[in-house]
């Protein structure tokens, strides 16, 4: 096999999974706008995805987020999602929109608390049997604002053991995805707030327990590659949650503020072995005033062409360039690859697969915006609860 065919049969390959929410109402703590013909319910969600999916042929799982996703027969939502030609992926946990919250959810001071947020996780890995899921994200917004406010080390010790109560109910085959976040809402302390403290609980805890980076949950100038070269080479990176930001968790579209960001992510993955393993590229996105089905398509199509970006750094030549120390060398080397015009590989990658060279064009010209829109009237349209 060429070196050429080797990549295109590493794209065909890639699976970027789509998150439920994004295709409801979502957006910034400050207004969410509502648009027409969007979902009202989990069913149109995955009606949606699956229109992504026919389109770009990479996004074959939707991401659930509970209680937002709620219904009566998840085994039903499961079937309806197999006949639209995608799956269920990860179940999301909601522990930071009920008022019991306010100070926290597995590391409340309250043990009834504490029972009420373990029994909602627990719900999910239930979720999770019925729909075949096999990763269990949590991401919690456990925290205090001020000094003195709770004991920082007991809080980490509540926190261990609801994990481990829900890492001993997963099933053969299913994982736990810890994230982690800077700040917010919490100010003072976040229980959760980097790469090594979930490290830390994903390692005590066992195989099953991986770390989720997301790619907006970091301080201004952090290094995300580092984080990633060295959570594979732990063996304990479950997955990303891809997005892009110029300030904080800004929820937009990944690639969107810093493209050669995810370019050096995806060349730090490709470099561990991560994208021919059980790593879960997923978006974590909100698209509050740009129409949701064709951001969702042109954030796939962003990964698709770091990625492919990535496959093509010249190891070799890298490697050497390392070896004998010339610093300009083995930057060009990477500067090389980032700065190919990758578009027309997609597009014989799409063609030779059968799909329209440009998704989003073919999208566009399907009609299914204006279907959504005579149709999707009266009920309630689906949000993120905010």
């Amino acid at each position: 096999m060429t070196e050429l065919a080797a990549v295109k049969a590493a794209l065909r390959t890639q699976a970027v999974e789509t998150p439920s929410w994004a295709y409801g109402n979502s957006g910034t703590r400050f207004k969410v706008f509502a648009q027409a013909g969007v979902p009202r319910d989990p069913f149109e969600k995955l009606d949606d995805a699956a229109k992504v999916h026919e389109f770009t042929g990479v996004a074959p799982t939707v991401a659930l987020h509970i209680p937002w996703d709620r219904v009566e027969d998840y085994a039903a939502l499961a079937a309806h999602a197999e006949k639209r030609g995608v799956r269920i992926g990860a179940i999301n946990s909601n522990t930071f929109q009920d008022d019991d919250y306010r100070l926290g959810s597995v590391c409340h001071p309250d043990a009834a608390v504490r029972a009420k947020a373990v029994g909602h996780l627990l719900e999910c890995v239930d979720i999770m049997d019925a729909t075949g899921s096999g990763d269990l994200k949590l991401w919690f917004a456990d925290g205090t604002n001020y000094p003195g406010q709770d004991d920082i080390r007991a809080r980490q010790d509540r926190l261990a053991d609801g994990l481990a109560e829900v890492y001993e109910r997963l099933g053969e085959g299913q994982r736990m995805l810890l994230e982690y976040k800077l700040f917010e809402p919490a100010f003072y302390t976040t229980d959760v707030p980097d790469w090594g403290t979930a490290y830390a609980h994903c390692l005590k805890l066992g195989e099953k327990a991986q770390v989720v980076v997301d790619t907006g949950h970091h301080a201004p100038g952090t290094n995300i590659e580092f984080i990633v070269a060295t959570l594979l080479r732990e063996g304990k990176l479950g997955g990303f949650d891809f997005n892009s930001r110029f300030y904080a968790d800004d929820d937009l579209m990944v690639g969107a503020a810093d493209p050669f960001q995810l370019f050096r992510i995806m060349y730090e993955v490709v470099r561990g072995g991560g994208f021919t393993s059980d790593v879960a590229f997923m978006l974590d996105q909100c698209h509050n005033i740009e129409a949701k089905i064709p951001a969702i398509i042109r954030s796939v199509m962003n990964v698709q062409e770091a990625t492919a970006k990535a496959l093509l750094v010249d190891g070799a030549a890298l490697a050497a360039a390392q070896a004998s120390g010339d610093v300009l060398e083995a930057n060009a080397v990477l500067m090389d690859a980032y700065d190919t015009d990758v578009r027309p590989l997609l597009r014989e990658v799409r063609e030779e697969s059968g799909l329209d060279p440009e998704p989003l064009k073919a999208y566009r010209s399907c009609g299914w915006a204006e279907k959504v829109v005579a149709e999707r009237v009266g009920g309630r349209q689906a949000g993120w609860g905010a």
